[in-house]
């Protein structure tokens, strides 16, 4: 999975997460980018996604992803495993 297909595949669950098709995510994208992502959010957030790609984060890891481009590069690392 290239970082292009994770990228789309993210753009769908933060559509459905958040309520809102007209979401489109770049590598920066943060928080502060979309309205509804708060602190309660992101733990739904980051359960859509690991239930999407069939992984789960470590509490570091979410806690040190500053971007969606972080969570991408996380996704593509868990891949290859």
């Amino acid at each position: 999975m290239n970082r292009e297909d994770v990228l789309k595949r993210l753009t769908q669950v933060f559509r459905d997460v958040f309520d809102d098709e007209d979401i489109e995510l770049t590598e920066s994208t943060t928080a502060a980018d979309i309205e509804d992502w708060d602190s309660l959010e992101h733990i739904n957030l980051i359960g859509a996604v690991e239930k999407a790609f069939r992984m789960r984060f470590t509490m570091k890891e979410v806690s040190g992803m500053k971007n969606v481009g972080e969570m991408v590069t996380i996704v593509c690392e868990r891949a290859k495993q």
